[in-house]
């Protein structure tokens, strides 16, 4: 089976060396992916597109890497033939394939020509419709409004029957924009940010600032995985925690409370811009849009971004959450936000919306900065691949492969498990629900998590762990019987 990527059009009116740059980046991500599922699978690269070669069996989880990777625009599924420059046999392939498409249907042939041709592509798609309408039982063309289009592509003496059009993500490829690195608290506005980053082609690291809730270290941990799983695994990212909680401690005693909001958010930046340095990066990511709230207002980002030399990216500056929201629901975070611990709103009590600096600046001298430099120096940084392996360092969960008298409780949505059901009986309860579900089940029961990678699983598993629960495991069935 053959794709056809599509680039994005940003790509695409580069100058030569840039887009050719690209183009190699894009190849060589997608090789990094593609080789995880199967190193059968071929990519070649052209100046512009790139055609993926796939085992049938495989095509699923190769559409899933096209559709995800950052500088797809889209990919065509196609069916590749020789057939010169002889408009019979174009006509003949084409109709082989695509005439029962318009059986008691209106329909229209779209051709594109790349190379040299003799015939024009409308003197092309004349013949080809001709010769679908001869030997079809179509209802009719309709060159504005058909019922069937019929695509296809003559690249010199190649022609591609286009059987299926996904559309990609766009952006640019990872790792030509550089690095960034993002504040995570996971919710809504970071994730989206976030994410918004790794499809613009930036190689997005990860901080979290732990509050005090280690709930909430394992949420954001997740979530920051998810991202990289689904929209960056092309290459290795950073996620470093920062305790936070003796930083809270000192806001408390020597700040005034409707600056404790603005002064938290600065002491971030101020944290991220040493990380950042450490790590040769230049710019940071925050979730903040433009708003009449807390940290929000224009003056309150301009105190904020006062602290730091770094260039501050603001992804969501202008959206509304509403918008911010249809994004989370498109990639597949909402859940992980609504259900995120939250621990900021401890320190937001009666927050100025209209800083001044010259307050500002008495409010940060009393401050011990002594504390701030203590939190950044225990700071652990890990790869994100390596969170898992990480959460169960200090007690591992145990995985089974045989229920053996325990409940299985599938973790996965509904969407994932109608896909690949279990074999064997089970309850559901989404990964979303179950940190508030769990606790109502009979706890005189063992209970064993599953999901399909087994990453999510552990993550709760643990969680569950820490919150007392030692009735809980992780179920891990042996494909290999």
């Amino acid at each position: 089976m053959k794709f056809i990527v599509k680039l994005f059009p940003e790509i695409m009116i580069k100058g030569g060396p840039v887009k050719k740059r690209m183009v190699s980046m894009l190849s060589d991500n997608l090789r990094t992916l593609l080789y995880r599922i199967d190193k059968s699978i071929e990519v070649k690269r052209f100046w512009d597109k790139i055609e993926v070669q796939v085992e049938d069996g495989l095509a699923d989880a190769v559409r899933k890497v096209l559709r995800q990777t950052p500088g797809v625009e889209q990919y065509l599924e196609v069916i590749q033939f020789d057939t010169g420059e002889n408009l019979e046999r174009i006509a003949e392939k084409v109709a082989e394939h695509q005439l029962n498409l318009i059986e008691g249907k209106t329909f229209v042939v779209r051709a594109k020509r790349s190379g040299e041709h003799e015939a024009t592509s409308f003197e092309i798609e004349r013949y080809v419709g001709a010769y679908m309408f001869e030997h079809g039982n179509p209802a009719g063309v309709d060159l504005k409004n058909p019922q069937v289009k019929i695509e296809f592509e003559l690249n010199q003496n190649t022609l591609n029957i286009i059987t299926r059009r996904q559309a990609g993500l766009g952006g640019f490829p990872i790792g030509t924009q550089g690095d960034v690195l993002s504040l995570m608290s996971g919710g809504f506005d970071s994730t989206v940010a976030s994410y918004l980053t790794m499809k613009r082609g930036l190689k997005t690291h990860f901080v979290f600032f732990n509050l005090g809730g280690a709930a909430h270290e394992v949420g954001v941990k997740q979530v920051a995985l998810y991202l990289w799983s689904q929209f960056g695994a092309s290459h290795r990212v950073q996620f470093v925690s920062v305790p936070f909680e003796e930083v809270v401690e000192e806001i408390f005693r020597s700040t005034h409370e409707s600056y404790m909001g603005v002064t938290l958010k600065r002491l971030m930046i101020m944290a991220s811009e040493k990380l950042a340095d450490v790590m040769g990066i230049d710019a940071l990511v925050t979730g903040e849009s433009v708003a009449q709230v807390s940290s929000q207002t224009l003056r309150n980002l301009a105190v904020i971004d006062e602290v730091s030399e770094k260039l501050i990216l603001r992804p969501l500056a202008t959206m509304n959450k509403p918008e911010i929201i249809e994004i989370a629901d498109s990639i597949g975070t909402r859940q992980f936000a609504e259900n995120m611990p939250e621990y900021c709103g401890v320190i937001s009590k009666n927050p100025v919306t209209n800083a001044s600096f010259t307050r500002m600046e008495k409010e940060a001298s009393r401050f011990n900065y002594d504390v701030l430099e203590r939190a950044v120096e225990q700071s652990v940084t890990i790869p994100v691949d390596k969170i898992v392996e990480d959460v169960n360092t200090a007690a591992p969960v145990e995985v089974v492969n045989e229920p053996l008298g325990a409940k299985v409780i599938d973790i996965r949505r509904e969407s994932e498990i109608s896909h690949a059901p279990l074999s064997i009986e089970s309850m559901n309860i989404p990964f979303n629900e179950l940190n508030r579900t769990f606790k109502t089940l009979n706890q005189s029961e063992q209970y064993l998590l599953y999901c399909e990678k087994g990453v999510m699983s552990q993550l709760h598993a643990q969680y569950l762990r820490d919150a007392g629960y030692k009735n809980v495991r992780v179920y891990r069935p042996n494909t290999s019987k």
